[in-house]
C-alpha cells in the first residue's frame, strides 16, 4: 500500500489517543470492540470517541469487518504507518516524507528528512502484505499463536534488521547507519548508490566479486549468515579511492575495518566501486540448522549473476560453509550473533519470525515479484481473546515499546494536549525532490472564496 500522509495535519490530540487505543485492543482481538475503544481512550465523553473514529476510518486508518458478530474496529496497515510516524516526528527523526524510491516484497522505502534536512530513509515493513493467502491457508497456525498477527511480525522484522544493521555498523561492514526504529519502521542512512541488479559493467568484475565473496565470509567469521545475499541486495556506491596505504583513513569514514574487509584498490585517486550491504530480516546464525544451505544459496547468487551479468567465472571453488565454519569466532573475533541476541532481539523472538516467514512463503525483499495476489490490510490478525485485563496508553507506551539505546519510542503517553501538527519543511535546505509538507491545513485564498460563495458554498 502507499504511503498517505495528508490525513496527519488533521489529526487531533483526541484522535491520536483513539488511534492508539485501537492498537492496543489489536493486541488481544482481530476486531477491537467499540466498548472497549472507548475505556482504553479514556476521552471525556464517549461521543468524542465516535467523532474520533469516524475520522480515523474515513482516512483509512482503522476499518471494520465484514460479517462481524459484534460492532468493531481493526487497526490497518495505514493506521500504523501513521502511529510510527507520530512517535520518528516526536523524537525528531523523521520531519517530512519524499518519494518512494523502493518496493519490495514485503517491505516500502521512503526518501525522508530530519529536521536539519538531511535526507534519509524510511523502510516500512509489511509482513503479509502480499502473502494474505498463504496466511489464510494457515489459519491454524495463526489461530494459536497470538503472537502470529502481521502488526507485530512486522515489528519483529523491523526490531530485527535494525539491530543487525547496528552490530554490522559498529564492526566495520558496509551498511546503512541505523537511525532509528519504531514499531514495524527503521530510519537509516541515505545511501548515494544504485542496486547491482542495475549495473550493466564495472570496470573489474574479478575485483568486485571478490570483495562480495570477502563480505559473505566476513559475515560467517562472526557467525552470521545473510540470507539473501544477492544484486537485489547490495548497493554499488562509487567513491573516490584512498588507497590500501591508508587503512586509517578508511577506518575513520567508516569504509572497513583491518579484521573485516580490506579495499581492493591500490592505486590512490581512482573511482572504487564501494559494496553496501542492505535488508537484514532474514538474517541467521551460523548455528542454524539450514545454516548450510543458506551460506551456499548465498555464494550461489553472486555466481550466477556475475557469469550472466559480466561474463565472469572465478576459478577458484567455493567459498564452502564447512571451511568457513571453522573460521567462526577464531583470533578472538567477537560473534555478532550472540550480540545481536544480547541486545534484546532473542532466539525465541528470531524463531518466531523465522516460522512466520516460511509458512508465509517469505524469504527476503531481494526476489521481487511483478504481481502482488493481497493486500495487507485483509490479512487476519490473532483470534479474540477473552481476557477482560484493560491497560491505559501510559501503561501501553512503556510496555510494548522496549526501548533501547538508539531504537525510536515514544517519550511519553498521548497526553491531550499533545500537538499532532507538523511544521513546514523548508524546501530550499533539502536536495531531495518531492518532498511532501507536512504543515497545517492552508487557509483557501480570496478568489477561490469568492467563486465558492458564487456557487452557494456555505463559508
Amino acid at each position: 500500500m502507499k504511503l498517505d500522509t495528508r490525513a496527519l495535519r488533521y489529526l487531533t490530540a483526541e484522535d491520536w489517543r483513539v488511534l492508539t487505543a485501537v492498537e492496543m485492543g489489536s493486541r488481544n482481538h482481530a476486531l477491537v470492540p467499540t466498548s472497549l475503544i472507548i475505556q482504553i481512550a479514556s476521552l471525556r465523553s464517549p461521543g468524542g470517541v465516535h467523532k474520533s473514529i469516524s475520522a480515523l476510518a474515513k482516512a483509512g486508518l482503522i476499518a471494520k469487518m465484514k460479517n462481524a458478530k459484534y460492532d468493531g474496529y481493526r487497526l490497518t496497515y495505514g493506521g500504523l504507518d501513521y502511529l510510527a510516524l507520530n512517535t520518528l516526528r516526536k523524537g525528531r527523526w523523521v520531519y517530512s516524507v519524499g518519494n518512494q524510491i523502493g518496493v519490495g516484497k514485503e517491505s516500502d522505502i521512503y526518501v525522508v528528512a530530519n529536521e536539519g534536512g538531511t535526507s534519509c530513509v524510511l523502510k516500512i515493513h509489511r509482513l503479509g502484505r502480499i502473502s494474505f493467502r498463504t496466511v489464510k491457508s494457515n489459519r491454524d497456525y495463526l489461530r494459536n499463536r497470538a503472537s502470529g498477527s502481521w502488526m507485530y511480525m512486522s515489528r519483529l522484522a523491523a526490531m530485527k534488521e535494525f539491530a543487525f544493521m547496528r552490530a554490522l555498523r559498529d564492526n566495520g561492514f558496509r551498511v546503512p547507519e541505523p537511525v532509528a526504529q519504531n514499531r514495524h519502521t527503521v530510519v537509516m542512512e541515505f545511501v548515494d548508490a544504485f542496486p547491482l541488479r542495475q549495473i550493466s559493467e564495472v570496470p573489474d568484475p574479478a575485483g568486485l566479486y571478490d570483495e562480495l565473496m570477502e563480505m559473505i565470509l566476513s559475515l560467517a567469521r562472526m557467525g552470521l549468515i545473510h540470507g539473501d545475499f544477492n544484486e537485489f541486495n547490495i548497493l554499488i556506491k562509487e567513491e573516490q579511492g584512498l588507497g590500501t596505504h591508508e587503512p586509517e583513513k578508511q577506518q575513520e569514514l567508516g569504509h572497513s575495518t583491518p579484521d573485516v574487509q580490506q579495499s581492493t584498490l591500490s592505486n590512490p585517486g581512482e573511482t572504487k566501486l564501494t559494496p553496501v550491504l542492505i535488508d537484514f530480516p532474514q538474517m541467521l546464525s551460523v548455528d542454524h540448522s539450514n545454516a548450510a544451505f543458506y551460506f551456499d544459496r548465498d555464494v550461489a547468487c553472486i555466481k550466477r549473476f556475475f557469469e550472466r551479468r559480466f561474463g565472469f567465472t572465478s576459478d577458484e571453488p567455493g567459498p564452502f560453509f564447512a571451511e568457513a565454519a571453522k573460521e567462526v569466532g577464531r583470533g578472538g573475533v567477537k560473534r555478532l550473533d550472540v550480540e545481536v541476541e544480547a541486545t534484546g532481539f532473542s532466539k525465541k523472538m528470531a524463531k518466531e519470525l523465522e516460522l512466520y516467514m516460511k509458512e508465509v512463503g517469505v524469504v527476503g525483499d531481494g526476489e521481487a515479484t511483478e504481481e502482488r495476489t493481497g493486500n495487507g490490510d485483509d490479512a487476519d490478525e490473532p483470534e479474540e481473546d477473552a481476557s477482560g485485563q484493560v491497560e491505559t496508553p501510559e501503561e501501553y507506551e512503556t510496555s510494548t515499546e522496549q526501548p533501547g539505546p538508539k531504537i525510536g519510542s515514544d517519550p511519553e503517553p498521548l497526553p491531550d494536549g499533545v500537538e499532532a501538527n507538523f511544521d513546514t519543511l523548508s524546501l530550499k535546505d533539502i536536495e531531495s525532490h518531492g518532498l511532501e509538507d507536512w504543515s497545517r491545513p492552508v487557509e483557501a485564498t480570496p478568489h477561490l472564496r469568492a467563486t465558492k460563495k458564487a456557487a452557494g458554498w456555505a463559508l
